[in-house]
């Protein structure tokens, strides 16, 4: 699949609803773990979540760096394989009047 669009962040406001809505122990992840950066070992990222919970042993507010974005599209593309590369490719594009919808060669 593959989506296009204009990408743009949330409002802080929705960010802290999704926040709230999700579980304790992820919201508590959400300190403990710096997305994406490369750790030495497990324990490393048990200790931060062991450190986190001790922080915040109520309330878990949204840190100021967690936050989203949004992809407002204008393009999806779905992709199936298919024997011998005759794949299906199914394009939908935003039009005026609403979405367009065509079949693609492989």
């Amino acid at each position: 699949m593959r989506i296009e669009g204009a990408v743009e962040r949330v409002l802080e406001v929705e960010s802290d609803a999704y926040f709230a809505s999700r579980p304790r122990g992820h919201r508590l992840a959400a300190w403990a773990s710096h997305q994406s950066a490369v750790v030495p070992d497990r324990e490393t990222l048990q200790r931060a979540d062991t450190e986190a919970e001790a922080r915040f042993p109520a309330e878990v507010p949204r840190p100021p760096f967690w936050g989203g974005y949004r992809v407002v599209p204008d393009r999806f593309e779905f992709w199936q394989g298919r024997p011998n590369r005759v794949h299906d490719r199914i394009a939908y594009a935003r039009t005026t009047e609403g979405w367009a919808v065509a079949r693609l060669s492989p």
